[in-house]
C-alpha cells in the first residue's frame, strides 16, 4: 500500500516560514490537486509535484484540478485554510489519494497529500472531492 494517511509535508512547513504560499482568495497562488493510483509513493519528505503514478481517464487532465482557494482564518490559537469542492465532471478515473502543490510557485512545491482510505472510482460521472469544515479542528490545513 503506497497511501499511509493524510499529511502536511515537511517542505510546506518550512516554505510557510519564506512566504512561498499564499492561500488568499482572489490574490493568492494558485493551488492545484492532482489524483493518484496506490502506485503512488508520497511520504511527508515530498516536496514537489509528480506525474508518476497519477490517473489518467475521460475527465481528467494531468496535473490535476484548480482548486478555489478559501481565504485563511483563525480560531483561538489555530490558523486554517481550505478550497472549495473539487468536481472532475464526466469522469472515468480510479484514484487512491491526491497531492494538493503550489502551481504558482517555481517547481510546483508540495503541500499536504491526502489518503482516500482506498480506491474511488467514478464511471462516466462525478468524481468530487469533499473538502472537511473549515473550522479549528477539522480544516484541511491547520497550524495549531
Amino acid at each position: 500500500m503506497a497511501f499511509t494517511g493524510n499529511f502536511m509535508c515537511t517542505s510546506f512547513k518550512k516554505e510557510l516560514m519564506t512566504a512561498t504560499h499564499d492561500f488568499t482568495a482572489s490574490t493568492g497562488n494558485t493551488f492545484k490537486l492532482a489524483l493518484y493510483d496506490n502506485n503512488a509513493s508520497f511520504t511527508a519528505a515530498t516536496t514537489a509535484y509528480t506525474a508518476t503514478n497519477e490517473v489518467s481517464g475521460t475527465g481528467y487532465s494531468a496535473g490535476g484540478g484548480t482548486l478555489t482557494n478559501v481565504t485563511p482564518t483563525t480560531s483561538g490559537t489555530t490558523a486554517y485554510a481550505d478550497f472549495a469542492d473539487l468536481t472532475f465532471s464526466t469522469a472515468t478515473i480510479t484514484a487512491r489519494g491526491a497531492l494538493i502543490y503550489n502551481d504558482t510557485a517555481t517547481g510546483d512545491p508540495s503541500v499536504v497529500v491526502l489518503d482516500f482510505g482506498g480506491d474511488k472510482t467514478s464511471t462516466a460521472g462525478d468524481f468530487t472531492i469533499v473538502f472537511p469544515t473549515a473550522d479549528a479542528s477539522t480544516a484541511i490545513i491547520r497550524i495549531a
